[in-house]
């Protein structure tokens, strides 16, 4: 079983030596010597160590690692604004997964996607005693814009570097999937979209899998409404939503935006769901309390922080960075109050 396996089951008490020990067979005294870098170890035996170090999410005692190479057990995170929601909570992920290794996080965030401001975050980051690196968003910036030395530790959750290096990322494909499936089940055939910032990677691929379901099911896909990811934005985005007089269904770029519509529309004299349907996406708690409760896709944001350091924590142990690694977080539908059927329909 490996890390990422192993966390969905709960929290357990970090892996100790001995663990180590008893699943490779051998003795605490020998995990030691794989753990300084002894050469006193059968390659075999070392092989044994090192698999069940990376099965059980096991890191050498830091004080142990620093003696004996000047580490400071220390991870770098880059992230995009952290007030913005999906950023919160991946890195709250990031810092509980970390605090239980023992390592020491230092973050950067960058106030715009511009791939040279992502640049200079990095190469700020990387200038100090780091032993790996987490991206949470980089906005558009690829691998040739980050330009990071070959040998360091990555993990990235923003889809411009899956590929690049290791990474960890939801479903969002899925969800958006299943979201417009149900809509489409309830018989709504003209599905809105305001969708999330242009220079946000996650924003294109909920533009790209809402109008690929819409032309899976034979149904016009309208102009995107320009939107962004806050309840300001999907407040801006009511006037267009009600120019559109068809459109029984609207999914929005996430749960903020969600919010926001759905106050336009109660403003002006449109029902949720009655006359008009919203779903929103992230599945925040917030959600459950609206007026009406709010009909949404779930992703597991902490999860995917944690993810990303067993994926550096990984690439520490066994020195090894494999950039088609890509763990996929599903994602979930959750049904509440601000779907229904079209009124064409509930008159029926």
């Amino acid at each position: 079983m490996d890390p990422v396996q192993r966390r969905e089951s709960g929290p357990r008490r970090a892996p100790s030596i001995d663990d180590v020990a008893r699943l490779a067979g051998v003795s605490a005294q020998t995990v030691s010597r794989v753990s300084r870098g002894s050469d006193k170890v059968r390659e075999s035996t070392r092989e044994r160590v090192l698999v069940a170090m990376r099965q059980l999410g096991y890191v050498p005692n830091r004080a142990a690692r620093a003696l004996r190479n000047g580490s400071y057990h220390v991870i770098g995170v880059l992230t995009q604004r952290v007030e913005q929601t999906g950023e919160a909570h991946t890195l709250s992920g990031v810092l509980d997964a970390a605090r239980a290794r023992e390592l020491t996080v230092t973050v950067t965030q960058v106030n715009h996607p511009e791939a040279e401001e992502v640049h200079a975050a990095v190469a700020d980051l990387i200038r100090q005693p780091v032993e790996g690196l987490v991206i949470v968003q980089s906005g558009l910036a690829t691998a040739e814009h980050l330009a990071l030395p070959p040998g360091l530790p990555v993990a990235s959750s923003d889809s411009q570097l899956v590929g690049s290096y290791p990474s960890a990322s939801a479903d969002q494909v899925g969800g958006v999937r299943s979201a417009i499936e149900h809509l489409i089940s309830l018989g709504h055939r003209r599905i809105l979209h305001i969708r999330g910032p242009e220079d946000s990677p996650s924003a294109s691929v909920r533009n790209a899998a809402w109008a690929h379901s819409l032309k899976q099911h034979g149904l016009d896909v309208p102009g995107p409404i320009r939107g962004g990811w806050s309840a300001a934005d999907g407040y801006r985005a009511g006037a267009a939503v009600m120019k559109d007089t068809k459109a029984t269904a609207v999914f929005c770029a996430n749960d903020e935006v969600a919010t926001g519509l759905i106050r336009a529309l109660q403003e002006r004299g449109r029902r949720v769901p009655e006359d008009i349907s919203v779903v929103g996406f992230d599945g925040l708690p917030m959600g459950e309390y609206l007026s009406p409760p709010l009909t949404t896709v779930q992703l597991d944001f902490r999860r995917a922080g944690a993810t990303m350091v067993d994926l550096v924590v990984e690439q520490i142990v066994d020195g090894v960075r494999d950039g088609s690694r890509h763990v996929v977080i599903p994602t979930k539908l959750v049904l509440r109050g601000s779907t229904a059927a079209p009124p064409r329909f509930s008159a029926q």
